[in-house]
């Protein structure tokens, strides 16, 4: 990857989280899309597969008092920072089973893990790791909770600190998003600023230089035996360490790691040719008129997806989100 086409891709996070003014884009037509796309990643977004995907909708809902901004039944997609989605599937119709591997966490990044922490406590959450003793002197304070079907979400502040000195102007520039207008317990002062999938690998190295050549994306946090990378605006990228993280390095991994776009064909047309990807759908499909996607493969077997969403009534509320970025 091109140094130019990394501070690109950060100068457009910088940009669309509220941190700079528009940047021209020149001499893109001078470089060959089928190694740089460089095309605009809208939110950043993960599948995650349920055996009983309305009761997790409803923890989703209630209790962290997320968005539903569109609802297809077997699946619901919910809004968790500005650029950042989670989406709940009914695993009978998933790429994934209920039974795999949970190899992911979803880490919400907030300026107010404490809060978090005796809210969820109160509710009854179960949790994985605790508060403990906060010390802003630490690269980061949090805690990890547990979804309804054992989804690890690790609730997250990042502070002041050498290890985060790229990371902290692009948090400091979003506006953080309060609970939803729905039926929530989720106090209103309690909001999510941006969010961190972080992923399990045998080689971190390897799957970072991978992510550099194909996302057109440069390191911006690096904790040694994990790291970090801008996706979107506020949705990104951790590769762990799978011997040391919360989870292991697994073979079945149940999760899709998804990018919304405006250009799924440029990105199909820009990766299709890549030996180090392949392909899990030879060509783009039009899933039920919603949305038009294809899917393939990171080097030890995430499944990485592109959505386009159509212009249809299900999706209004979602492009109505994605065309304010």
């Amino acid at each position: 990857m091109s140094t130019r086409l990394g501070t690109l891709l950060l100068t457009a996070v910088l940009t669309s989280a509220g941190c700079g003014s528009d940047v021209p884009r020149t001499e893109e037509a001078s470089e060959p899309a089928m190694t740089s796309p460089r095309r605009d990643v809208t939110a950043a977004n993960a599948f995650y597969y349920y055996r009983d995907v309305e009761a997790a909708w409803a923890f989703y809902t209630r209790i962290l008092g997320l968005e539903t901004v569109a609802d297809y039944g077997f699946a619901k997609i919910l809004r968790v920072a500005p650029a950042s989605y989670l989406t709940l599937v009914d695993a009978a119709r998933g790429m994934h089973s209920a039974d795999e591997p949970k190899s992911v966490t979803l880490a919400l990044v907030t300026d107010d893990p404490e809060g978090w922490w005796a809210y969820l406590t109160e509710a009854g959450v179960p949790m994985r790791a605790e508060l403990g003793e906060v010390d802003p002197a630490r690269p980061h304070n949090g805690f990890v909770a547990m979804d309804p079907e054992g989804y690890l979400l690790e609730f997250e502040r990042f502070n002041p600190h050498a290890e985060n000195v790229a990371l902290m102007p692009v948090l400091e520039g979003i506006e953080a998003l309060g609970p939803a207008a729905v039926d929530t317990e989720r106090p209103p002062e309690l909001s999510i600023r941006a969010t961190v999938l972080w992923l399990y690998y045998q080689d971190i190295d390897a799957a970072l230089d991978w992510y550099e050549g194909v996302l057109g994306t440069e390191l911006m946090v690096d904790q040694g035996w994990a790291k970090v990378v801008p996706a979107s605006a506020t949705g990104f990228l951790g590769f762990v360490d799978g011997s040391r993280g919360l989870h292991q390095a697994t073979e079945q991994k149940g999760v899709t790691v998804s990018f919304f776009t405006d250009d799924v064909d440029g990105w199909f047309g820009a990766l299709r040719s890549r030996p180090d990807f392949p392909l899990r759908t030879p060509e783009i499909t039009d899933e039920s008129g919603r949305v038009r996607t294809f899917v393939g493969y990171d080097p030890e077997g995430y499944f990485l997806e592109w959505d386009t969403f159509l212009d249809v009534e299900e999706n209004e509320a979602l492009l109505n989100h994605l065309k304010a970025r």
